[in-house]
């Protein structure tokens, strides 16, 4: 960090941080309407979505994402005023309540002119970046609609490769491996694990000029899991192989998508004499569904089935030096949009990722406005 931050904090041009995220049921009844909610559009049968919710059913009916989103509004809250940082912290959500259109009116209708939004995925891809950025296009646009001055909006960059992101990571890495049994604890194998997504989607996240086979999203991951191998190298003594794997795949089966699945490469480690396996999700921010579902229990199960011992670690959530980082990182956007000197902070070979999304970014199959970014209607 430059000097710039540390003088008293100043978040000006900004008036306010808007969490966004996924959102999710939060009990039975809310199961099959948050899924025609994320489905819409696609003409998927109600009795499909019933299948597709028993993930759900298995908890209840309920996603522990949005508690994981309070967690976090908590968390950052509390380091905003421990900081003397004045900046208003609101939450939206795609797919459930609160949702992003309600919580944009609120943000007009409380007089915040200039909004920077936290998106709960870390990196490059359309689902991950461009979609949150339709959705918040079609929300400014209703609040158009509705007569009231949308304010203007602008994104953090990914920040997969912020200190505050990836070492909690390589804690958890750690405390995983010094929970397997001693035996197995130096020969164990990391899996580092993302949602898998079609390969065109992957080769097109950008700005696809500067990557190859993958794109930005496979090259993100790639650097991450590199980081962390070598963090946990470095404390343990131990070089370990490590590889990226794939969860949570819910496309056509005809459609090519990023492999190998993580059970898949369960049997494979297993059938190649691996004694143990750590599942490393660094694709994911929190301990939602995907990752309780398709890793605490399919995965698992897999790995109980081949008799491999495995441990999952822990997903980054609401630790406090996560919440510290969105602070520095809303410092960094501020100052770089007052003018002001700023060292982007990032651990990795890929450098800080860019502030402004560039036209044509992570592009969808029908084009649709998308707001913070250069093609952004609503500058």
């Amino acid at each position: 960090m430059s000097d710039a931050l540390d003088s008293p904090l100043d978040p000006t041009p900004y008036d306010a941080l808007l969490l966004l995220s996924f959102g999710g049921p939060e009990g039975p009844d809310d199961v099959v309407p948050f899924l025609e909610n994320v489905t819409r559009g696609r003409g998927i049968p109600k009795e499909r979505l019933k299948e597709v919710g028993q993930h759900y059913f298995l908890f209840g009916g309920v996603s522990p994402i949005n508690d994981q989103n309070r967690a976090l509004l908590d968390a950052l809250r509390k380091d905003f005023a421990d900081h003397g940082l004045d900046l208003p912290v609101y939450w939206g959500n795609r797919n459930w309540a609160p949702y992003l259109t309600d919580t944009l009116r609120d943000l007009a209708r409380d007089g915040r002119r200039r909004v920077l939004t936290l998106t709960t995925s870390a990196y490059a891809s359309y689902s991950g970046c461009r979609q949150y950025r339709e959705n918040l296009a079609d929300a400014l646009a209703t609040l158009q609609e509705e007569g009231l001055e949308p304010p203007r909006v602008d994104k953090l960059r990914h920040y997969f490769n912020h200190p505050g992101f990836v070492r909690p990571m390589v804690d958890g890495v750690l405390k995983s491996l010094a929970d397997l049994p001693e035996e197995v604890r130096d020969g164990a194998h990391l899996a580092f694990t993302t949602h898998s997504i079609p390969t065109a989607a992957a080769d097109t996240s950008g700005p696809v000029a500067d990557h190859g086979d993958g794109g930005a999203y496979v090259r993100q991951h790639l650097d991450v899991a590199r980081v962390i191998a070598d963090a946990v190298r470095a404390e343990t003594g131990v070089d370990r192989p490590w590889e990226l794997v794939y969860q949570s795949r819910s496309g056509a089966p005809h459609i090519p998508w990023l492999e190998p699945d993580i059970c898949d490469h369960l049997e494979e480690r297993h059938g190649a004499g691996a004694p143990a396996v750590v599942m490393v999700p660094i694709g994911f921010v929190s301990d939602h569904m995907e990752v309780l579902y398709d890793l605490d229990t399919e995965a698992t199960a897999k790995a109980a089935e081949l008799a491999l011992p495995v441990r999952r670690s822990a997903t980054v959530g609401a630790d406090p030096r996560f919440a510290a980082a969105v602070r520095e990182l809303v410092l960094e956007r501020a100052a770089a949009e007052s003018g002001r000197a700023v060292t982007p902070c990032a651990l990795g070979a890929l450098g800080a990722s860019h502030d402004l999304c560039p036209v044509g970014c992570c592009p969808a199959r029908t084009p649709k406005p998308a707001a913070a970014g250069a093609d952004s209607p609503f500058a």
